[in-house]
């Protein structure tokens, strides 16, 4: 998010009367690029990883594509789209946020947000079926007034952490509009 910060002020820079922290913004921003791509990546995970020099996976990756980063179709952007998936999900294909110890006690429930950033990411790399699955698996978690939870418990799919949560209705949004995009862009030749 440190990068975005930078990417997204680099691009107000004349609205924030800033345009003389523009090249220091964008070298601290090169540095940060090339911190993550390098330390970031584990090729033992074969993704993006929760700290530089680790091998945990942290669902946050998925908004690599998202915030532009990286290209949706980007190996590693895949890759880590893959292991999330196939590592950092529960028996019903919902997103943990991390599986790593992280000193607290308890267990996390799965994440909607996480999961919508899933599907979001999917949509964005062009796998839409894959993306609209993921997506159906996460609203199927509304109450019967169409709200969302932080959380599900993954033994029992109660409902956990803060109600609503807005977070997982902006990522309901968002995913169902990278969707509807996704599916709407002519399929490319074989």
């Amino acid at each position: 998010m440190c990068w975005v910060a930078l990417d997204r002020a680099i691009a107000m820079a004349d609205r924030l009367d800033a345009q003389a922290r523009v090249e220091t913004w964008k070298e601290t921003q090169s540095q940060i690029r090339e911190a993550i791509l390098t330390r970031g990546w584990s090729h033992r995970a074969n993704a993006f990883t929760q700290s530089f020099d680790s091998d945990d996976l942290d669902a946050p990756n998925l908004m690599l594509p998202l915030v532009g980063f990286l290209p949706a179709g980007d190996r590693r952007v895949l890759a880590t789209i893959d292991a999330t998936e196939e590592r950092l999900t529960d028996g019903r294909g919902l997103v943990y946020r991390y599986r790593s110890h992280d000193g607290l006690d308890g267990n996390e429930g799965t994440f909607l947000l996480c999961t919508f950033w899933l599907a979001q990411a999917l949509a964005q790399a062009g796998q839409p079926a894959r993306a609209r699955t993921v997506f159906e698996r996460a609203i199927a978690f509304v109450n019967d007034v169409g709200l969302l939870a932080e959380e599900v418990d993954p033994m029992n799919g109660e409902l956990l952490g803060n109600f609503p949560q807005a977070f997982s209705h902006i990522g309901l949004v968002n995913a169902a509009w990278a969707i509807s995009e996704s599916e709407l862009r002519p399929t490319p030749p074989d």
